[in-house]
């Protein structure tokens, strides 16, 4: 049965295709979702460090593949929001907030 955790351990594998920091870590995504008759569909809530992120749809799509990929799962739908906007200040990790000089 797929699990919370285990999609979050996917997904620590995919990286922001511009800043190359893992998305988990930068704190892009805001919610996992398993539901559906053992755990089959999958929603990610993620947000994007800018609205206008030209990358976004190639993004999501590789959270998306990411997911799908994984055995059990049949669906994967890519929520994306903006509220609350990206802060890394608050929402990266430690050790991303030392890479990027935010502190």
């Amino acid at each position: 049965m797929v699990t919370q955790e285990v999609v979050r351990e996917a997904l620590a594998e995919v990286q922001d295709p511009e800043l190359h920091m893992g998305i988990l870590e930068l704190g892009l995504v805001y919610d996992v979702l398993v539901e559906g008759d053992e755990g089959k569909d999958v929603t990610v809530v993620m947000t994007l460090t800018s609205p206008m992120c030209p990358v976004g749809p190639m993004f999501t799509q590789a959270v998306q593949s990411k997911v799908e990929a994984l055995d059990g799962v049949d669906r994967c739908k890519v929520d994306l929001t903006f509220s609350p906007p990206w802060d890394p200040k608050t929402m990266a990790s430690d050790d991303v907030k030392n890479q990027l000089g935010i502190w």
